[in-house]
């Protein structure tokens, strides 16, 4: 379907339809978000004023006007004194920002966020066994080293874990993946903090690593995803049982 063109609120409103009951800020942000991403509307194209939009969605202006500076503040959309809201980027632009926005309005469900990032931690690990360069493999050696001799010190042990994962990532060169990974990570940060509770389970974390390393060592992608849902199962484990502050 063609964008619409960069002046075109009939188009636009017509496109996004009515909000369901009891709907508000995330679900004018959702609405519109949906749109943004469908590639119906092309970077630059002025929004309908606040008015129009909260009579289509059958919402407040406050909601609308919500939004919008939400939308903003992630650079999605350009709020213009005295001249409008405009839409930033391409559909394709806008992915990792809208990836962002949408686990953020949603319930952060734990355990759910557990799974996803478990799913995607594995993945990598099978992809990175076939695409890791030897440079990239010496480099996840030595946070493997760095985990190895901060056994007693919790706070750069979990450094070196979280560098790890991230250079793991990083090495199997898919932006959308790492994208992901970044965004589920940023919703679980009290990982960061207690996914290592004492010196047993940095040894034990350090084993599961390790396990992971030596199947890349070897180019073996099933023994790289295996090891690492070995890993991520006891990982969520202890953060599943870890209370909340």
């Amino acid at each position: 379907m063609p964008a619409y063109a960069a002046d075109s609120s009939a188009e636009i409103t017509a496109a996004l339809g009515s909000m369901p009951a009891g709907s508000a800020v995330s679900g004018v942000a959702t609405r519109l978000l949906d749109l943004f991403t469908s590639g119906q509307v092309a970077p630059g194209t002025r929004l309908p004023p606040e008015r129009e939009l909260a009579s289509t969605l059958g919402v407040g202006r406050s909601a609308v006007r919500e939004a919008l500076a939400a939308l903003e503040i992630l650079g999605i959309v350009d709020v213009r004194p005295g001249s409008g809201t405009y839409l930033r980027g391409t559909s394709s632009e806008l992915l990792p920002q809208t990836l962002r926005w949408g686990l953020l309005i949603g319930e952060r469900n734990t355990a759910e966020l557990l799974e996803l990032r478990s799913g995607l931690e594995i993945y990598v690990a099978r992809l990175g066994a076939a695409r890791l360069t030897d440079r990239q493999l010496a480099t996840l050696g030595r946070h493997v080293d760095r985990m190895r001799a901060s056994v007693d010190d919790l706070k750069a042990f979990v450094q070196a874990d979280l560098d790890f994962h991230h250079a793991l990532a990083a090495g199997v060169d898919n932006q959308v993946l790492l994208d992901m990974l970044q965004v589920v990570r940023s919703l679980l940060r009290v990982w960061a903090d207690r996914a290592v509770h004492d010196q047993a389970h940095a040894v034990r974390a350090l084993e599961e690593h390790d396990a992971v390393y030596q199947a890349l060592l070897r180019r073996d992608p099933d023994a790289a995803a295996s090891a690492m849902a070995t890993h991520m199962a006891t990982a969520s484990a202890r953060l599943s049982e870890t209370p909340r502050a």
